[in-house]
């Protein structure tokens, strides 16, 4: 039987999540040193990208778009964290009234 593959699973080794979501290897090594993301890694130390991953560097890209830098971006991303584990958090006491 096969474990199960979730979003969070990395995947797609670095030239693959380049080419998938338009953009450099270089750009992805310098978004992971500035902590705009982190990789999972093999036993050997490969970045291995998720799905998840995928949709952060997706992020990134229409951030940068809008002319943000990427300091403004990790505390866009940042805040979209919080913000997501505020609403569940939410959703949650709510569900227990």
């Amino acid at each position: 039987m096969e474990p199960k593959r979730g979003r969070t699973t990395g995947l797609y080794a670095i030239s693959v999540a380049a080419e998938l979501v338009g953009t450099g290897q270089q750009n992805l090594r310098l978004y992971e040193r500035k902590g705009l993301l982190e990789p999972g890694r093999t036993d050997g130390g490969t970045r291995r990208y998720s799905e998840q991953d995928l949709d952060t560097l997706r992020r990134i890209s229409e951030l940068l778009d809008d002319g943000l830098n990427l300091a403004g971006i990790r505390m866009v991303l940042d805040l979209e964290a919080v913000n997501r584990r505020l609403e569940r958090e939410l959703a949650a006491a709510r569900s227990r009234r």
